[in-house]
Parts: C-alpha cells; structure tokens; sequence
C-alpha cells in the first residue's frame, strides 16, 4: 500500500511527512532562510494595536496598493488594476473562475511540467489541460501555434522562473506569445512570482493593463521568505478587475490585516526589492549550486536551469519511478522530495528538489540521498 498515489496533492503529502515526523524538507518551497528582520519587528508592533485585528479593506491595504503603484510605475498601474489576495493561488484560482464564469467550459495550456494548480484547476472543475512539451528546452513556435487552433485553447499559464522548472523564457518568446494570445484570443496568466529569484539575468515580463489578454500574477511570499503569511497580489485590465473583485467578496473576501499593515510598514522603510533580497537571491543561488553537482555527482540528470527554487531532475540509473524512489528516500533517510508525476505526465522517472534551504540542510539532505543511493 506505500507505493499506492495519495489522493490530492503531493506537495502537501510529502512535505506534511516532514512536519509531522521530522526530516529535511526538500519537498515542498518552504524557504529554509529567516524573514527580515525588520519585517519580523514590523509584525511584533503592530499585533500591539487592537484595531488591525479586524477585517482589512477587501481591495487590500491602501497604502500597500499605492506602495504596488509606484512600484510597477513604469507601466502606469493604479489601484484600479490591482487587488491584494491570499497568495498567488489564490489569485490563479480567482482568475481561472472569472474565466470560466466569462467562457464556459475552458481549454488550457502550460509548458510541462507545470505547477500543480495549472493542471488541477482544469481537473477539478472539468475543463481540459493540454501540456506544451518544451524541445530542446525551446518552444518550437509553429507546433506551439498548431496546438494553440487545435485545442482551441482559451488560456495559457507561463512561469517565468518556472516551477518545477527553473526555465526562464526570453524576451522574443514573451513577445510571440503574447503577439499570438492577441491574433487568437486566448488569455495569459504569467506567474512572476520567482521574478527576483534569478541567477544571471533578470526575465523579461511585460505589464500592460490595456492589454485585456495578459494577467500578472505576484506575491511578497517568496520575496521576503514569508510563504505562511498568503500575501499575494495579481495585476490586469480594469474591466477585469472590477468583476474579479466582485467575485474575491464572496470568496477570499481579504488578506489578514496585520500581515498587510506589517509589509507596508517594513515596505517603506526598505523598499520592494531591496538589500534582503539581493542577500537572499546570491544565498539561493549559493544552496542550489551545491544541491545541482551533489546530483550531477550522483547520476541525476538535470536540465539548464536559470532561476526560482527547484531543481528538476532525472532519476540516475537503475532508479525509474519517481514516486517509489521519493517514498523510499523519506522512509530510509528522513529527506523528502517531490515524484515528477505530480508536474507532468511524462515525468515518471523525474523528481523536484527545494533548493531554498540554509547550506546545512542542503548537505545534510545531500548526505542522505548518497547513503540512499549507497545502500
């Protein structure tokens, strides 16, 4: 029965192995680096007031919005074009049910392999999922356009660094997709939320609220190494948002106060992308580049990867089952990882690696995954 597939997903079902037994965490992209410590003193304070315990503006925090604004100002946001949620799930899945409220029964398309939400939300709520093969890591355009009228496809998830694939896709690929999305009409959701976290050159990911094709999606949880607080944001056309917020009443209704209160404070005394994030992206470039020739070592082989958390690699030989070699591991040396099935059909002998952990867990999960190997 261990080799049996849970249902739901197996993010959640490796990484709640490690929460409740022990181990190091390589599954689930749970940063392993503190927060600021700014951020943390921010929290502290304002947990002391008694009003910022109750519900905060549905829209999101103004003064976060505007801090959002001036931000992203070379593209000329306004709050109109913004609304603050739960994490970038949470924003996906808004989308996604505007979309589908707005179309019927939808049509979608990611570059496998792809985050789990990519492919579970057209599962769940019985759309269809088509997975783009990448070739030579390269969108081959004619097939990609092929696929596009073939499948009728109504909307297409892009993940600039990916996950499970760190890719980052270049700026003539952005642009093609884009020019295409407007000859055939489907919509775009790029997932930015890895936009810092890159190891050379920074990806190109185009805003353009008067592009009524293109939405983006962010969040300051991986920015600052706060998964737990489900602080998000996503980005797009007016008339969208005046519906999509609408729709956020009677689900997400808002994002916690105080963790909203406690960004905006941190927020303008640092700024968005500031000093800890630099520090945090030559730190996660520094844990991943041990992780990637510790697996090299070991047989896995891995594809060019230029940025976010992951590692996505191919078993070493004999090892074929992705999931088997994932139970096994936990099991014999207490690190767990995620089987490749769960971001692509086609990946059956593919794992994932979180590679955002402090250099000690990153040896000691090296550690295990030899003595596994080993024995």
């Amino acid at each position: 029965m261990k080799y049996v597939l849970p249902e739901g997903s197996l993010i959640s079902f490796f990484s709640n192995k490690v929460k409740q037994f022990g181990g190091i965490n390589l599954a689930q992209g749970i940063p392993g680096f503190a927060p600021p410590q700014q951020l943390m003193e921010s929290l502290s304070n304002v947990a002391l007031n008694p009003k910022i315990h109750q519900y905060a503006p549905g829209v999101g925090n103004f003064q976060l919005l505007d801090k959002l604004c001036e931000h992203y100002q070379s593209y000329a946001v306004q709050r109109e074009h913004l609304l603050i949620v739960q994490g970038a799930t949470e924003a996906i899945t808004l989308i996604y049910l505007y979309l589908k409220q707005k179309i019927g029964t939808l049509n979608v398309l990611g570059f496998d392999p792809v985050y789990e939400s990519y492919n579970n939300l057209p599962r769940y709520f019985n759309d269809h999922f088509f997975p783009y093969n990448l070739h030579d890591n390269k969108i081959d355009f004619k097939q990609f356009e092929q696929d596009i009228v073939q499948h009728r496809i109504h909307l297409v998830f892009v993940n600039t660094p990916g996950n499970p694939y760190g890719k980052i896709f270049s700026k003539s690929d952005i642009e093609t997709i884009i020019a295409l999305s407007q000859k055939y009409q489907f919509y775009i959701i790029i997932d930015a939320v890895y936009r810092e976290l890159y190891f050379n050159e920074p990806p190109y990911i185009p805003i353009d609220t008067n592009n009524p094709w293109i939405f983006y999606v962010n969040s300051f949880s991986k920015l600052f190494s706060i998964t737990g607080w489900r602080v998000g944001y996503f980005i797009c056309n007016a008339k969208h948002m005046k519906h999509i917020r609408s729709l956020h009443d009677y689900t997400g209704l808002c994002v916690a106060n105080p963790m909203q209160t406690a960004l905006i404070e941190y927020i303008l005394k640092a700024g968005i992308v500031n000093n800890y994030v630099v520090e945090l992206r030559e730190k996660l470039k520094t844990s991943f580049d041990k992780l990637h020739q510790a697996l090299k070592e070991l047989g896995f082989e891995i594809p060019p990867i230029d940025g976010g958390y992951f590692i996505w690699a191919k078993l070493p030989s004999p090892y074929d089952d992705g999931f088997r070699f994932a139970i096994d591991l936990y099991e014999q040396q207490k690190v767990a990882i995620i089987p490749g099935i769960h971001f692509s059909p086609n990946g059956k002998n593919f794992v994932r690696f979180n590679a955002a952990r402090e250099l000690n867990e990153i040896e000691a999960g090296i550690d295990g995954l030899k003595k596994f190997i080993q024995n």
